[in-house]
């Protein structure tokens, strides 16, 4: 079975965002055909948390809570993301700012 490449994930969910009204941006790039994708959300600015697409304890893809649970201090949100790109170059980071950023990303990277 074909699989997208991690770029065209990355540009229809920032697309769907968009046009939905949010915002997203690529923090960092990955490698197009398959880096990893670690999603930054937001809602209004506020309540940063970090997502990623990865497989589940049933083996089925999902996205994956990750980082820091609670933090207002964006140096510490910064610092996450930067240090696991330290350990892996192919990780896309993608930040995302609307209500419901997780059901976006989930439905984007059809994902449960």
């Amino acid at each position: 079975m074909a699989r997208l490449t991690s770029a065209t994930l990355v540009s229809a969910l920032i697309r769907r965002v968009n046009q939905a009204g949010g915002s997203a941006m690529v923090l960092a790039k990955g490698d197009a055909t398959a880096g990893g994708i670690l999603l930054l959300t937001y809602q209004k600015g506020t309540n940063p948390r970090f997502f990623e697409r990865g497989l589940g304890p049933k083996g089925v893809p999902e996205l994956i809570t990750s980082g820091p649970r609670e933090t207002a201090d964006e140096g510490e949100v910064t610092a996450y993301w930067q240090r696991r790109r330290g350990y892996d170059s192919d990780l896309w980071v993608i930040e995302l700012d609307i209500a419901d950023a997780e059901r976006f990303a989930a439905e984007t990277f059809n994902v449960d």
